[in-house]
């Protein structure tokens, strides 16, 4: 990690809000979904048997799921250094994971820049332009 300042749960839930056309969902829990349109980009996942603790087998319940551009992004997040993996039952799925209480082992630009991603990963084509447009990028 840089010299940058650590990530944190926060900085994910104020990065997504801070995208335009964002509706936040909480399906029956009070794990959030964010969503660009009907396509959800970043969600909080609820446990499962697939993301356990190695040692107790305990059930992770801070997992995060995060779109990526596709199966080459995915794969650099999961093999590098830092917090991202993923599941079996994500195989082909164009996301990564990350437990919440791993965020400081990364930057808080890295993790903005990641909500970001996904967000213009699921976003229509016309909203991802006009986004990257007021960014002062090309589309």
């Amino acid at each position: 990690m840089s010299n940058e300042t650590p990530a944190c749960v926060e900085d994910v839930h104020a990065a997504a809000l801070a995208m335009p056309h964002v509706t936040v969902e909480r399906p029956g829990t009070a794990h959030p979904v964010y969503r660009v349109g009907s396509k959800s980009f970043v969600f909080f996942r609820t446990p499962r048997p697939d993301a356990v603790d190695p040692t107790t087998g305990e059930r992770w319940d801070d997992v995060i799921v995060l779109w990526v551009a596709g199966a080459a992004e995915k794969e650099a997040l999961v093999q590098s250094d830092g917090p991202f993996f993923s599941t079996p039952h994500f195989d082909g799925h164009a996301s990564v994971l990350v437990r919440a209480s791993r965020l400081g082992e990364t930057s808080r630009g890295h993790i903005i820049e990641l909500v970001e991603d996904a967000w213009l990963a699921q976003a229509s084509k016309r909203r991802g332009q006009q986004w990257l447009a007021s960014q002062g990028q090309a589309g």
